[in-house]
């Protein structure tokens, strides 16, 4: 029986890098992708994969958002997280929201296939780097992107979204994006919290 499955990522390389690994796959329906959330949401309406490969990072909404959403409207889909990001902050984000694995993007064909084979059949899966970060104490500074580290920056210095959006000629939504990804990838509820462990760790 072959198991239907759908992935979720912005960059559409990832997403046809991973069709054409699978595409020859016997057990594997390439039911198709969605760029952002809305679109993945859209599709549920009509189709229920039985794998996610869902990416942390989404346009619209964060991954592990998006993660706890589908898993309250289809509790019998089953996720895997896909990322370059191998941090114990996101990676735990996606379990408590219900991701069954989390996998990287360098992953090869044969371990995205035990991934996508072991979730399928109510397991876990973790790739190697992933479960080694797991086990190490959550202290080591969180990995962000230059535009985030951008962002960041001008949050410290008491911008809001508003001002951030025009000094960096960027959309508001984008920077709430980016804002609620900073929140995650440190692990922080608010911004003051936030700021605090950015300037612990010697970021800003």
């Amino acid at each position: 029986m072959s198991t239907g499955l759908f992935i979720v990522d912005d960059h559409y390389l990832v997403i046809e890098g991973i069709r054409s690994l699978l595409q020859n796959e016997k057990n594997i329906e390439w039911l198709g992708h969605a760029m952002n959330a809305a679109s993945c949401l859209d599709f549920l309406k009509r189709h229920q994969p039985d794998v996610i490969l869902m990416d942390v990072n989404l346009p619209d909404k964060s991954g592990t958002e998006l993660c706890k959403e589908v898993k309250t409207l289809y509790p019998t889909v089953r996720i895997l997280g896909l990322s370059t990001f191998n941090q114990q902050a996101v990676v735990r984000n996606m379990i408590d929201n219900g991701a069954a694995g989390y996998v990287l993007k360098n992953v090869t064909k044969e371990e995205l296939l035990e991934a996508i084979d072991s979730v399928m059949n109510a397991g876990t899966y973790f790739s190697q780097e992933v479960a080694h970060t797991l086990n190490e104490p959550g202290t080591q500074q969180p990995v962000i992107t230059r535009r985030e580290k951008e962002v960041l920056q001008l949050i410290a210095e008491g911008l809001t979204n508003a001002e951030i959006a025009e000094k960096l000629f960027i959309s508001i939504p984008t920077v709430n994006t980016h804002r609620k990804s900073i929140l995650e990838k440190f692990d922080v509820k608010n911004t003051a919290t936030l700021i605090g462990k950015a300037i612990k760790l010697g970021i800003v």
